[in-house]
């Protein structure tokens, strides 16, 4: 697909992998460069559920939704909770602002034109979809952290599009800015679920500098997944979101720096 590349000339810039999509759509993986959220949450925070002042967050998301040509109503987001659930978005769909009227997935796939469907990430992966029937293009939008992608999130959003027409062999995925293997250390107990599911996924663990430590590849192991679903055009940005704190949030390493809470970036894809 070719290398990543800035959007040019962007009141707030977000990442584009060139050749991903078609044309009459478009994506964006965002960070936290631009908006108007303050303190831990400084920069583009569109976290619907972190504590950060409502305002700034809704300030925030109408920022993002303008930069994409859509009416803030129209930026889509869900409740996540780290599921394999993926929903199909169809109009007529509200997206109130309040957690608890988010619908609970972390997938959704649309073939309608208008509607940005979001991810919002800090560590987890998120992964971006495309492809056409007959008719034009479909789009999906997953939330993939280690238990998402393990629990099958990201076949859940192939499968979704596959009942719009398209075929897996022609869906084309994007995986966006998250905690790389340098950055993601654990412990074998984490491992563990992973290799019971297949013995060959040790691929992605390499031993740590702490004493039964392993660092995790998780963009590696959802390119993977993708790969067995029968895609085989995958992307990586391959951008470590808690090395790289100037440009992204990260849960991780606010935990360690014991802060109360941590924003989310935000990606996102639209039929235009």
């Amino acid at each position: 697909m070719g290398k990543i590349s800035a959007s040019p000339d962007s009141e707030i810039p977000f990442l584009q992998v060139p050749g991903f999509t078609g044309e009459g759509v478009r994506h964006g993986f965002f960070g936290r460069a631009g908006g108007v959220s303050k303190g831990i949450y400084d920069g583009l925070n569109c976290g619907v559920g972190s504590a950060d002042d409502p305002t700034h967050v809704k300030a925030n998301r109408e920022a993002v939704a303008a930069m994409v040509g859509v009416e803030a109503e129209n930026l889509l987001s869900l409740h996540q909770i780290h599921s394999d659930r993926c929903i199909k978005i169809r109009p007529p769909h509200p997206n109130p602002l309040p957690k608890g009227e988010r619908e609970k997935a972390d997938a959704q796939v649309t073939d309608v034109p208008g509607l940005a469907i979001s991810i919002l990430t800090a560590d987890c992966a998120p992964v971006l979809f495309y492809g056409r029937n007959d008719k034009g293009p479909v789009i999906g939008a997953a939330h993939a952290g280690w238990k998402g992608a393990l629990g099958g999130v990201l076949e859940s959003t192939v499968y979704a599009m596959e009942e719009y027409g398209v075929k897996a062999k022609d869906i084309r995925a994007a995986i966006g800015p998250c905690i790389s293997k340098r950055s993601y250390e654990v412990g074998h107990d984490f491992a563990a679920p992973f290799l019971d599911e297949d013995p060959e996924n040790e691929r992605f663990f390499m031993s740590g500098a702490g004493e039964g430590k392993l660092m995790f590849d998780l963009p590696g192991y959802c390119a993977a997944r993708l790969y067995n679903c029968g895609l085989s055009n995958v992307a990586i940005t391959g951008i470590d979101t808690y090395a790289n704190e100037r440009d992204y949030f990260s849960f991780r390493r606010a935990t360690h720096r014991k802060e109360p809470d941590y924003g989310r970036q935000i990606s996102l894809i639209v039929i235009l």
